[in-house]
């Protein structure tokens, strides 16, 4: 095996150029897109006559876009708007996040009649992720297109020094998207304490400014489009029609018949698409995945807990937005200082680890629901809000490095010609974890009834989540994890 070259805790950001900036731009709109949900939190949760498990149900109808991204990528790689492959699907996203965001502000201010502010939320929500994931399928293309796979005179370069690149800029990736949150997660929960929510939706409506930076600095693609490939294109399309049916038609069982549908097309398309990638990668390829879609699919309690934060324990706005902050700026010293290094160590050993940390993260939550900040405020002097900021400073990186391994390995077999269409298919398989986790996190909800200032089956949720949220991954190591051997080899 080619030897990785030694490289110092802070090599990414040897890759920060005018090539790499666009797709960072766009990362970092995307980590600035939550600056409106400390207010959103507290809007849906005082003014819209939404349950818990309703807002679950909608968490996991908007995954549905994010699954439906190879449709997206596709089209960014075989479709050019106006003789653009890139700029204008950047131009569009920008256009739906902004669109979104002032219709949040005109439903916040009572100005949606006749249309119920409740319908108003979910087709902004919907606009705001499509928005989303249209750049974000342009912004992975080039994450695979700014590193140069041959040397000026054509020959190929070391196969160690294009996936280091490569990862490094995945990394960057990660910073981006988190320096984007941590620049307006303060700013978010602190002025939803003075502002009308109605104002911070009409602010958020200015967020995509870098978006529109990054759409006039970024260079076209030179490779040309790659052929539209009709089981992908209308296979895709079918498959929306298919799941707006479902929202529409509300069947029983419905969000379990759409992720089971989703599952199988993204299988049956990827099959398709790396037909001609060697058996071994496809191997590895797929013991990653399996393992990664188990970690991402561990349950959250839900929004019970965050209502149970705000009504007991006293959490603010302000307070939201000071864990936000910290949570994300400490997410970013642990990707820049970590995520050069977590791609070279065993991927099983790093997803063992994460999710033993997860569960010990949880550890805290599950105290201060029995008690604990009342018995820490006794006996040491510090309580509820303590104990949040600790818990938040250790826990708040590990969910960035985990996408860091798996990115860099999509980004290292992209296909020339088929870029986004590869990276939408194994994000939107990625993404679909998601959506099993907010399913185990609907099933749970419903196990264990929760409800607005009834907090009695709250500890029996939270353990439970914690516990399936552990399970999860570590069967998937258990059974996958001999899958994983050649690439987790160390450099010779």
């Amino acid at each position: 095996m080619t030897e990785t070259p030694q490289r110092g805790l802070l090599a990414p950001l040897a890759m920060l150029n005018r090539r790499t900036a666009p797709p960072l731009l766009i990362y970092l709109v995307a980590g600035a897109s939550g600056f409106a949900a400390i207010a959103e939190t507290f809007w849906v949760r005082d003014r819209l006559g939404l349950s818990p498990a309703s807002l679950l149900a909608l968490a996991a109808w908007l995954t549905v876009p994010w699954t439906l991204k190879m449709v997206i990528g596709h089209l960014v790689d075989t479709v050019p708007i106006l003789g653009s492959r890139r700029r204008a699907y950047v131009l569009l996203g920008a256009a739906l996040q902004i669109g979104a965001n002032l219709l949040l502000a005109a439903a916040a201010a009572g100005m949606t009649a006749p249309v119920p502010a409740e319908a108003a939320y979910v087709g902004a929500s919907l606009a705001a992720v499509l928005g989303l994931v249209v750049q974000d399928s342009v912004a992975d293309a080039m994450t695979t297109e700014v590193v140069d796979r041959t040397h000026p005179d054509g020959t190929p370069r070391p196969e160690a020094e294009v996936q280091a690149e490569l990862g490094d800029i995945q990394v960057l990736g990660r910073v981006a998207l988190m320096g984007g949150a941590f620049a307006v997660a303060g700013a978010g929960g602190w002025l939803a304490q003075v502002l009308p929510a109605s104002t911070i939706f009409l602010m958020a409506a200015a967020l995509p400014l870098p978006s529109l930076i990054a759409a006039a600095m970024l260079r076209e693609t030179e490779e040309p489009p790659g052929a539209r490939d009709a089981r992908i294109l209308w296979g895709g399309l079918g498959f929306g029609a298919a799941m707006v049916a479902l929202g529409l038609g509300q069947p029983p069982f419905a969000e379990e018949i759409g992720f089971l549908l989703t599952l199988a097309v993204i299988l049956a398309l990827l099959r398709v698409t790396v037909a001609e990638v060697p058996a071994a990668t496809k191997r590895a390829m797929a013991a990653a995945g399996l393992i990664i879609f188990a970690f991402r699919a561990a349950p959250l309690p839900g929004p019970a807990l965050q209502w149970w934060q705000i009504d007991v324990l006293g959490y603010s706005q302000g307070f939201f937005g000071t864990l936000g902050q910290l949570g994300t700026g400490l997410a970013i010293a642990g990707a820049l200082l970590l995520g050069g290094r977590i791609v070279r160590w065993p991927l099983g050993a790093v997803f063992f680890w994460l999710a033993v940390l997860n569960a010990a993260f949880m550890l805290p939550s599950i105290g201060m629901l029995f008690g604990l900040h009342e018995w820490t405020a006794q006996v040491f002097g510090f309580g509820a809000r303590t104990i949040g900021l600790v818990d938040t400073a250790f826990s708040a990186p590990l969910a960035q490095l985990a996408m860091i391994p798996m990115l860099t390995l999509i980004a290292m077999h992209a296909p020339e010609g088929r870029r986004a269409t590869w990276f939408a298919l194994m994000a939107s398989l990625m993404n679909l974890a998601l959506q099993a986790g907010a399913l185990l996190s609907r099933g749970l909800n419903a196990v264990f009834v929760v409800g607005r200032g009834d907090y009695a089956q709250l500890p029996s949720l939270v353990i439970a989540a914690t516990l399936v949220g552990l399970a999860l991954p570590l069967l998937a190591i258990a059974l996958f994890g001999r899958g994983l051997a050649r690439r987790d080899a160390p450099p010779a």
